[in-house]
């Protein structure tokens, strides 16, 4: 008899479920996809209901619940940490302890009531409820589903319990934790705050100042070293609490680091700077060093071949990059869902293999299966849908519908991709993707400006076929999850003249930096998709069928979404968010629609109200 165990991710940000049924990965998807809100942070009610569905069973036929941290813990974290810096927490305690006392103080009788609404079931006729450490979800997260046998797993986050850096060992079947750094000493809230700094929203906003620092220059990094962090030679630091607020106010930063920076933070929706580009720069040169220094630590302590990596601060795809290039690892493994999303897989892959200890056989495979692990929709729902709404389209098969659409893209029309799987994690992998040609010297602004409707320096990736990777990036190796940086190969890039060596910031914008421009960062590097027959068969068609067109196995691949809102989960938010934007056309399965051809699209009120900005 198979046994079914659910994992739950909820109440902080990103809820998520996930099903995981004799150790293999059935379903998973974060809780925004369903509801429409971007991070939610509640009971995924729909989430849990899809991977039952997805997994055909009910409640009743689970096994195990498990949720993914000790929420004991980190109430004890909290008023320890109030305690610590009384009376200058107070206000932020006011705050937090209503919401505590009232639901998160009695999470299991919460949960409980929550998972008995959804079920129909009795409380005393629920599946067991289990409760797993937050930084032992990561880590199962990233080790367990990974291609290795035995590796090194590093997590670095905000904060979990107490913990805010962990090490573990992997070996089999089995996770041990070596050692951690814990709060309020942590990477993951030290690039929060300058992500608030710099005018950005913290648990949002990280990524935009990544993507901001290569216009920048790293002016800053002496005064982070000097004054914010003490920095040991084997990665482990502590920071200058005077600087920060988050461990006893509502802020992220206060005077003291404004005056060290030379002025207050900078206006959320305000263009960026050169000082914003410059502290971006800095920040992500100290966080990429702090990395770097652990991975190399916990390679000779543990003497692994391998790392892992999970927690927020592993989808810094600039520094995986350069622990792939610089560090002592043959290979490393990232968690596409590296955030609290995650988590819930983790905990449900850690009651597997850790409490009911199943054995574990890793072949070389990674079983993330592309994370491709949410909703999929027939081309007949699909139809049933567009007709209802009286849109009009044609269905191709794809022998036909893979050579028009390589045709529609080098034409510089861009595409709304809608098929199979959607993604679990924050990247568009081919499931749920705004795609165009990367060859088009507008394309970066067409879809930044009049697609995403988002800051114009926001840059793009390359889904790219796995063999041809080498060819046009300084990279050997797959990277599936678009979580790995790399350089654009010497012989594609296109030399500066010195007139446009002189730029700074953003007028480096619009110079071609390679024969690819949309999607070369000002730095001729590139957020990296490879694309593989094995996990996603007709999007790796078709960019067979755009490389036998164009020579140029590449296209742009963004999420399919405006700025706000969460990824495209179904038929109906795919066509509105086609219809609301300058997409040219919209191909879902089989079905393909034109924009010039769709009847005109009214919507009451501005539409764009909908979404809280990101």
């Amino acid at each position: 008899m198979s046994q079914a165990i659910l994992g739950i991710s909820a109440y902080y940000h990103d809820s998520a479920a996930a099903l995981v049924v004799d150790g293999n990965i059935v379903a998973a998807a974060q809780e925004e996809r369903f509801t429409r809100k971007k991070h939610d942070a509640g009971f995924p009610e729909n989430a849990l209901e899809y991977c039952l569905t997805q997994g055909g069973r009910d409640l009743k036929d689970i096994d195990y619940i498990v949720f993914y941290d000790k929420p004991l813990v980190k109430f004890e974290r909290l008023l320890e940490t109030y305690l610590a810096y009384a009376p200058k927490g107070f206000r932020s305690f006011v705050a937090a302890m209503p919401i505590w006392l009232k639901e998160k103080l009695y999470l299991k009788s919460t949960l409980k009531k929550e998972l008995a609404a959804l079920s129909g079931l009795d409380e005393k006729n629920l599946p067991p409820l289990l409760f797993n450490e937050h930084h032992r979800s990561h880590a199962a997260s990233a080790f367990f589903p990974s291609p290795y046998e035995k590796a090194a797993v590093l997590c670095l986050d905000g904060v979990g319990e107490w913990a805010t850096s962990s090490v573990w060992l992997g070996e089999g079947n089995r996770l041990t934790a070596k050692w951690e750094i814990d709060f309020p000493h942590s990477l993951g809230l030290l690039y929060s705050a300058f992500t608030y700094y710099t005018g950005f929203k913290v648990n949002s906003g990280e990524y935009k100042l990544m993507g901001l620092a290569p216009y920048g220059e790293p002016k800053y990094v002496d005064l982070i070293l000097e004054h914010l962090l003490d920095l040991k030679a084997d990665g482990t630091f502590r920071l200058n609490m005077r600087y920060f607020n988050y461990a006893t106010g509502l802020t992220m930063t206060n005077r003291r680091f404004d005056e060290l920076f030379g002025g207050p933070p900078h206006k959320p929706e305000e263009p960026p700077t050169q000082r914003e580009m410059d502290i971006a720069r800095s920040i992500q040169a100290v966080t990429e060093e702090v990395i770097l220094r652990l991975a190399r630590t916990v390679h000779q302590e543990l003497g692994t071949e391998y790392l892992c990596l999970a927690g927020g601060v592993a989808l810094n795809c600039v520094a995986n990059g350069r622990i792939l290039r610089e560090g002592p690892y043959r290979d490393i493994w990232i968690q596409p869902a590296a955030g609290d999303a995650g988590g819930a897989l983790g905990a449900a892959l850690s009651v597997w293999h850790e409490y009911l200890e199943k054995p574990r056989h890793a072949n070389g495979a990674d079983n993330m299966r592309g994370s491709y692990l949410g909703p999929c929709f027939t081309n007949e729902a699909i139809r049933r849908y567009l007709d209802k709404i009286k849109a009009p389209y044609v269905q191709i098969d794809d022998q036909s519908l893979m050579p028009r659409l390589a045709e529609i893209l080098a034409a510089e029309n861009v595409i709304g991709w809608f098929q199979g799987r959607m993604e679990f994690g924050p990247r568009a992998l081919g499931g749920r993707s705004i795609i165009g040609d990367a060859r088009s010297r507008k394309m970066q602004s067409v879809m930044n400006l009049k697609i995403k409707y988002r800051e114009s320096f926001r840059p793009f990736a390359p889904a790219i076929k796995i063999e041809k990777v080498s060819e046009w990036f300084e990279i050997d190796r797959a990277s599936p999850y678009m979580l790995l940086v790399a350089p654009v190969t010497p012989q594609r890039r296109i030399s500066m003249t010195p007139e446009q060596q002189q730029l700074f910031g953003i007028e480096k914008l619009n110079v071609p930096r390679s024969d690819v421009p949309a999607i070369t960062h000002v730095d001729y590097s590139a957020r990296i998709q490879t694309v593989h027959r094995e996990t996603n068969p007709r999007f790796y068609s078709l960019l067979e069928a755009f490389e036998s067109l164009t020579n140029c196995p590449l296209l742009v691949n963004t999420s399919f979404n405006v700025r706000g809102e969460p990824i495209v989960c179904t038929p109906e938010e795919a066509y509105r968010c086609f219809m609301r934007t300058e997409m040219d056309y919209l191909v879902m399965e089989n079905i393909l629609l034109a924009k010039k051809d769709q009847p005109s699209w009214q919507e009451s009120g501005d539409w764009r109200k909908e979404f809280t900005l990101d």
